[in-house]
């Protein structure tokens, strides 16, 4: 499953072998319990790492 953040692209898949599910974007994992959990969390890790650019 493909979903957006602005213009980068968010792959999000189930993982193996585990609970749960990751989604990779611009260097960055997370993983999450939901689909949903997971987004959000990238969705935060992106924040973070293009507030750290900007100063």
């Amino acid at each position: 499953m493909i979903e957006r953040v602005g213009h980068l692209k968010v792959q999000i898949f189930k993982i193996k072998n585990r609970k749960g599910f990751a989604a990779v974007c611009f260097e960055h994992l997370t993983e999450g319990k939901t689909s949903q959990e997971a987004y959000e969390r990238m969705v935060k890790a992106l924040r973070r790492s293009n507030r750290k650019q900007v100063t």
